[in-house]
């Protein structure tokens, strides 16, 4: 298939455009001209430009390709109007420039478990329970899903949810491993918490198969881990494969609240804005993160084939390979 893909220079982008490779299909990411391509290069990727909230200026990009994987989007904004914009509104300019100038076999929106919200009563939330976001970046991410089903009556439409996700290129989980180095093995709270950690080549597969599986039609899933971890034990499998003994440290989530604050403070003094904000401490102190994949185990035949402990080796190396640990 020729596809195209928004936020291909990103962490899950870029992998997933590995993917789509390695399978023959041939890719076209959409970049803007602010995007460092260095996860691109010397890769045969077409490069296309345009405005996500500009139908009209992605008139070229969706030309002639049999399908769009949608990943590009906001984790972080220094108003809750532009998780909206870059979100939903990104969202809605994509879907309505395919419709109206594509012909497109499949759309396939990559969402967050945030869309959903966390775990209810510690149970694993799955594609059937009633969505709860806690955060506006959720809620935009919901917001979008949303614009994805207005346009299932023009072409099929896959929504896919993410969990918590690292691996090579990953910036978000650098802080875990390099606490975890200098002998610390840093839990949030005195409550022990769960959450769904996924490799992301197993993502990126995912990813491929809701792109060519019949049955992903207008469907929704979980992708991720079919094993859900307390950070307890994340933290005590890092230590072991970095060979560390570490320290268990708890942080109480007073300090969680006071340092979210104060980066969402300085934030507004900065060119780019913190991931870490005052919403964001509601999602490092939820006790449950996890979610069950059985849906798409059976409708899609995925299956993660990475184990944790393999999956951090294969991390840790490639951090300590670009000199990152």
């Amino acid at each position: 298939m020729r596809i195209l893909l928004t936020g291909a220079t990103g962490f899950v982008g870029s992998h997933t455009a590995d993917r789509l490779i390695h399978c023959g299909h041939t890719v076209r990411a959409l970049t803007r001209s602010s995007s460092s391509l260095e996860w691109l290069k010397d890769k045969p990727i077409e490069v296309a430009s345009g405005n996500l909230k500009d139908p009209e200026s992605l008139k070229d990009a969706v030309k002639d390709v049999d399908a769009i994987i949608h990943i590009a989007g906001a984790i972080a904004s220094k108003t809750k109007r532009g998780f909206y914009e870059h979100n939903q509104l990104g969202t809605r300019g994509l879907l309505t420039a395919a419709h109206k100038y594509g012909n497109i076999s499949r759309f396939v929106f990559i969402s967050s478990q945030t869309a959903g919200g966390p775990s209810l009563d510690g149970h694993p939330v799955t594609e059937e329970t009633p969505p709860h976001p806690i955060t506006t970046y959720g809620k935009s991410k919901l917001a979008a899903e949303e614009e994805c089903k207005q346009f299932e009556q023009y072409f099929p439409v896959t929504i896919l949810r993410l969990p918590a996700i690292y691996g090579p290129r990953d910036t978000a989980t650098l802080s875990f491993f390099q606490a975890i180095k200098r002998g610390l093995k840093p839990l949030i709270g005195f409550q022990n918490k769960f959450v769904n950690l996924c490799y992301v080549e197993d993502i990126a597969n995912g990813v491929e198969l809701s792109l060519t599986s019949p049955a992903a039609v207008n469907r929704l899933y979980y992708i991720g881990s079919n094993i859900n971890y307390s950070w307890h034990e994340l933290s005590g499998i890092a230590a072991m494969v970095m060979k560390r003994r570490g320290l268990f440290v708890r942080i109480p989530h007073g300090f969680v609240h006071f340092i979210a604050a104060l980066s969402e403070i300085t934030s507004f003094f900065k060119h780019k804005p913190s991931v870490l904000n005052w919403e964001k401490r509601l999602d490092l102190t939820a006790q449950h993160w996890t979610c069950s994949i059985e849906r798409a185990q059976k409708e899609l035949g995925y299956q993660p084939n990475v184990s944790i402990e393999d999956g951090f080796e294969r991390t840790v190396s490639w951090y300590k390979e670009k000199k990152w640990l």
